[in-house]
């Protein structure tokens, strides 16, 4: 069953990445969750009472067929892989996934092995020697390996056909890690309340 997973990994269609959010053909409300590059965390946080990470893996893995490219390998190959579900008062709001090259040390991203149920975007977004990439959206289809993941994961939603999902890089001395967030039908309640200024990563 394991190495059926890992094939359907690496051999699935890739996702049609597009730089406009308006390509995922979503909500206005939704549009601005997918587009806004304030820390989504620090979002979560102040929209419910209890906010949890909820750490599913993190180990070595092969990375998806459309996720080498974007951190500079020559194929698929092995990689750092953490997968995680974001919970407002204990309903799934985010799916993420986050890649790092096996050639990125410990110096270049401190504390990412040791992260366990803390969030990664929390330390991102505190670290100010940390620099994120341009947004690209995409929809994810019931076919795509993170789709088929979030069904094995929370089946209640094996009924949906198509999820909203973006993805960014973000460097550090010259090392790169790939987040992608999947958005959960939940996340579409979610009221678009401002933040205060200070919490964007450029």
């Amino acid at each position: 069953m394991e190495s059926q997973k890992l094939r359907q990994s690496y051999h699935c269609k890739p996702a049609s990445w597009s730089a406009h959010v308006n390509a995922v053909q979503v909500s206005r409300q939704m549009q601005t969750w997918l587009s806004n590059r304030d820390s989504l965390t620090a979002r979560l946080v102040a929209r419910c009472q209890r906010f949890r990470v909820q750490r599913l893996s993190q180990h070595k893995a092969r990375c998806l067929a459309d996720e080498y490219a974007a951190i500079g390998l020559a194929r698929v190959q092995m990689v750092h892989e953490r997968e995680v579900i974001l919970r407002c008062d204990e309903t799934p709001m985010i799916y993420g996934h986050t890649v790092v090259p096996l050639s990125a040390t410990a110096k270049e991203w401190p504390l990412f092995h040791a992260l366990g149920e803390k969030s990664l975007g929390s330390t991102l977004f505190n670290d100010p020697g940390v620099r994120r990439g341009a947004l690209s959206y995409a929809r994810l289809h019931a076919s795509h390996p993170l789709m088929q993941r979030v069904m094995s994961h929370l089946p209640e939603l094996s009924g949906v056909s198509w999820l909203p999902a973006r993805r960014s890089l973000f460097w550090r001395r010259g090392a790169c890690l790939l987040v992608t967030e999947v958005f959960l039908p939940a996340s579409r309640n979610l009221p678009d309340l401002p933040l205060a200024a200070g919490l964007n990563k450029n």
